[in-house]
């Protein structure tokens, strides 16, 4: 491995620490939430019905069906709420059920 590329992982380590540690600058960080999100592979992949994932995670049945006909797209904070279900489902539930 190169020196470069050994600093650069060094690098990263050291942002990834502070990030998860608390002490980052939050401003250099970005989220990236996708423009479309596709909620019926989400729900397909986790083997639920529209019923049980509208429950789960607190949809309005028809939203979830508006959504997954296409007549619908979700907005910016709930595209992010979907990816993260996507990413993270059972913490998702997890922190649900505390609240």
């Amino acid at each position: 491995m190169t020196r470069k590329v050994a600093e650069s992982l060094e690098r990263g380590l050291r942002q990834a620490i502070a990030y998860m540690d608390g002490t980052a600058d939050l401003g250099q960080y970005r989220v990236h939430v996708p423009r479309e999100i596709d909620v019926k592979a989400i729900r397909t992949k986790l083997k639920m019905t529209q019923q049980e994932f509208a429950a789960t995670f607190g949809f309005s049945i028809n939203t979830l069906r508006h959504w997954e006909q296409g007549k619908r797209v979700p907005e910016g904070p709930t595209r992010a709420y979907l990816l993260v279900i996507d990413r993270a489902p059972k913490t998702v539930q997890k922190a649900l059920r505390a609240a």
